[in-house]
Formats: structure tokens, sequence, C-alpha cells
């Protein structure tokens, strides 16, 4: 492993398979059942390989690991990859999540099917390397190149409005990432660097900080998506192909907190200590406004969408309260949102692709023809509001605990959405599922294949495993967390602001 560019390697492997799909030639059936299976292999071969990474992995180290570095542009932009205890696991939850994505499209996705397999092989390796990314430049690179294949995985294979949702996410994240671009260029005018790991060590000024923390806060907010420039996530869900939602969910969604505690509050703890309640005040507007906005909606994908935003509301308010609870607390819950999210889309493939609907009032009694998928759906929807037992429970109760040591009302208010999330979860089980089998149309309907089972049974031994042993995780996290929190208290503490970060 010490000489082994495995970063690279695990990066770079899904553009290999993408290459290599180019060259599969032969008749229609063949082609695409060759496609199919080059695609789940990449996708698997660059798990395990991520999974060698976690092995090696020192929990004890608070640096970067399995670093690699050479020089990329001019000598002054270096290509430079590490992973620490706060990437680390999104590069293996990203690596997981893509199989799942390769088996719900094997029979879902009718047209340019190998076209379709390289936009999310392109993506695989675009997101993987925004969190193996350890100089600015580059995970800017991969930041921005990564709305290329979504944008046209919503715009050729999504619904009926794809054009519209498409071209709605593009520039929402587009224009949100200029002032990133900006705030990069001034960065590195003012350090004469674009290494992260040595920015994170250099005092930028307090009135620079402030301009710096928001420009990377109108990329981040936006790739979130925090309340109130959410909207393009809605119709982005619900156009989008059921694989496409998975990752939207899954993993773009967490870009936006891994920028937060990669960039902002590391680098600029000053601002990020000043916005504090700017932060608490819209993650609790999202908890609450957006729970009540699920209880209104009439697709299904529409309402897990909203659900989503809340549950981000959660993680900003998690990262922002700045101690160990709220900040592994928020890590916790992406990484379960990716899991249970990911489910419950899934979930929502699963009926969509046997009735061609997802309106919430086309179904109704699905637990007499479907009790496999009753269950299943049923234990995604426990999950998604925070059953104890499940790992949604133990992230949201590490962010409101760490909330609660920063600023008790917002703790409060974002209890609020405990309540909420049961309402708006249950209402959807119980009108899609529960009741009598009435309507003509589902008498045919039949229950999960074993395609469907292999694509739900894996998140569900996972929810349940990290909801009750999440020493895993927080071994990982936790040592780079504590050193994250000691340098934003010793940061605040030499510009005497250190009584703000003990409120």
């Amino acid at each position: 492993m010490t000489n082994w560019p495995i970063l690279s390697t695990v990066t770079f492997l899904p553009l290999l398979g993408a290459l290599l799909l180019l060259l599969i030639r032969g008749d229609e059936a063949s082609t695409r059942r060759n496609i199919y299976w080059l695609s789940l292999w990449t996708t698997l071969i660059t798990f395990l390989v991520s999974l060698l990474i976690w092995r090696d992995f020192d929990n004890a180290n608070t640096g970067f690991q399995f670093v690699e570095r050479t020089n990329w542009l001019g000598g002054t932009i270096g290509y430079s990859m590490g992973v620490d205890g706060i990437s680390m696991l999104f590069v293996i939850l990203t690596t997981a999540l893509m199989p799942l994505c390769i088996i719900a499209s094997k029979y879902s996705v009718q047209k340019r099917f190998r076209e379709y397999m390289i936009a999310f092989l392109i993506l695989e390796t675009l997101m993987i390397g925004v969190f193996c990314a350890t100089d600015l430049v580059l995970f800017y690179v991969f930041f921005e190149a990564g709305l290329i294949p979504m944008f046209l995985i919503i715009g050729i294979w999504g619904g009926p409005r794809r054009v519209y949702a498409a071209f709605k996410f593009f520039l929402y994240t587009l224009l949100g990432s200029v002032l990133m671009l900006l705030a990069i260029m001034a960065m590195y005018w003012q350090a004469g660097t674009t290494d992260i790991p040595t920015l994170l060590t250099h005092s930028f000024p307090a009135g620079m900080q402030t301009w710096l923390w928001l420009a990377f806060f109108a990329s981040f907010a936006v790739k979130m998506p925090m309340w109130p420039v959410h909207t393009w996530l809605p119709d982005a869900h619900v156009e989008a192909p059921t694989a496409g939602s998975v990752i939207l969910a899954g993993v773009l969604l967490k870009m936006g907190g891994y920028g937060f505690l990669r960039f902002s509050i590391p680098m600029f703890p000053l601002a990020s200590a000043d916005f504090a309640p700017f932060i608490y005040t819209l993650s609790v507007v999202a908890i609450i406004y957006t729970s009540l906005v699920a209880l209104m909606q009439e697709d299904m994908k529409k309402l897990i969408a909203y659900s989503s935003v809340a549950h981000m509301g959660y993680v900003t308010m998690g990262i922002f309260a700045m101690n160990q609870q709220g900040v592994e607390g928020a890590i916790f819950l992406m990484l379960s949102h990716g899991l249970v999210a990911s489910a419950l889309f899934l979930c929502v493939g699963v009926v969509y692709d046997r009735m061609h609907t997802r309106e919430i009032s086309a179904y109704g009694g699905l637990v007499n023809r479907m009790p496999f998928y009753a269950v299943a759906f049923l234990f995604f929807t426990m999950a998604n509001l925070g059953l104890p037992g499940t790992s949604a429970f133990v992230g949201e109760f590490m962010t409101m605990l760490g909330a609660f040591r920063a600023n008790t009302w917002v703790a409060f208010f974002a209890a609020t959405g405990v309540i909420l999330s049961a309402s708006y979860s249950l209402w959807l089980y119980r009108r899609v599922a529960l009741g009598p089998l009435e309507k003509p149309s589902l008498k045919g309907i039949f229950d999960l294949t074993p395609r469907e089972l292999v694509l739900l049974v894996p998140l569900i031994v996972l929810t349940l495993y990290f909801g009750v042993y999440p020493t895993p995780v927080f071994h990982v996290t936790s040592a780079s967390v504590d050193s994250l929190i000691s340098n934003y208290q010793a940061a605040l503490s030499a510009a005497g602001k250190l009584a703000v970060a003990a409120q």
C-alpha cells in the first residue's frame, strides 16, 4: 500500500471502465448485457479497492493519509490527493452506492444504455475526486465537473419536465460556485498556494475571512441545499431516473456539508463563529418549513426530496454547533441519510417501474399484494423519522445534543422537526401501503424480485448495524473532528473570541 497510488486508482477506475464501454460491440441484446456487466464489475472492484483504504486507515492520525503529490499546472498548482477522518467515509459511501445504481438501472433505462452507464461511471470518478483532492483547484475541478454528467442524466433520461429540471439544477449550482472560484483566486494571491493542508494552517485576515466565507457559503448552501436556495432539489428528484435520485440524495448533497467541514470552519474560523447564529436560523427554518411542505406533497419523490432538505438542516446545525457531538453527529447523519434516502428512492422506483406513476393517490393497500415490499418500505420510513435502533436516530440525536450545548433554543425548535418528520413519513406510508386494495390497476402488481431484494437488503442491514453499533464510524471520524474543533477554538482564542465559541 505504501508505494501504490491507491487514491488515484479508486478515483480513476470508473473512468477506465467508461472508456472500455466505448469498445463493446455486437448485436443489441449482447451489447446491452455486456455493458451492464462491465459497468457493474467496474463499480464493485472500485468499492473493494475503497475498502482496502478503510482497512489500512490509521484512525489516530489527524492528518491526510495515502498522500499523492505531483506537479500539474505550471508548477504552482499540484495534483494532490489524500484522505482524513472527515473524507474517508464519504469515499466509501460513494463507492458503495454506485453498484446499487447500476443494478437499479438494468431494466428501467431503455434508451442510450451505453451513454447512461458512461455518464454514471464518469460521475463516480468526479465524486470520489471531490473527497480525495487536497489541492483547492483540483477540488474545484472535480466539484464543478460533476455537474455535467448529472445534468445529462436528468436531462436525457429524466421525466417529462427533465430539461427544465436539468437546467434549474445546473444554473443554481453553477452560479453559486462562481463566487467560490473568485474566493479561490483571492486565497491564492493572499497565501501563495492552493495546497489545502498548507491553507489549513494559514491565518487569513479577519475582514477577508468574512468575504471568503460568504463566497464558499454561496456554493455549499446551494449544493446541500439549504433553505431558501433549495427549490432546485424537488424538481431534480422528481424528473431524475431512480438511480439519479439515489446519487443526488446519497452523495451530491453531502458535498455541501463536506465543504463546510473542509474549508469554511478550519480556514475561516472567525467568520464561522460570527455567522453561526445565521446558520442556526436557516437550519431551524429548513427543518420546520420543509417538513410542513412535505406534508402537502402528492408526489412520493417530491415528499422525500423535501424530507432531505429538512435532514440537511440538522446537518448544518450540528456542524456549526462546533463541538464534538454536533460535528460527529452531522457526519454520521450525512452517512445515514445517504443510506436511508437512497433506499427510499429505490422503494419509489420499485412501484414506479410497475405502475409508471409516483402520485400517492394512485396507490393504497400494497401490503395485500406486496408484503415484502411493505416491510422494507416501513423499515426505511421508520429509519427516515429517526426511530431508535436505526442509524438516523444516532445522527439526529447527536446533532441535537451538540446544538443543545451551543444554543438551547436552537435545539428546542429543531426537536419539533422530529414530530413533523413522523407526521409526513407515516402519512406517506399509510396512503401507499395500508388499507384495502381497491384500485383495479393494482390487482396484478407483484412483490419484490430477487434483483430488488439485492438492492434493499444490504441497505436494511447497514441501517440497522450502524443504528445499533455506530462505533466503526466514530473510530474513523473522532480524531480528525477533535483536531478540527481544537484548531477552531485556538483560532478564536487567539482573536479574543473564545467566549463566542463557548456559548
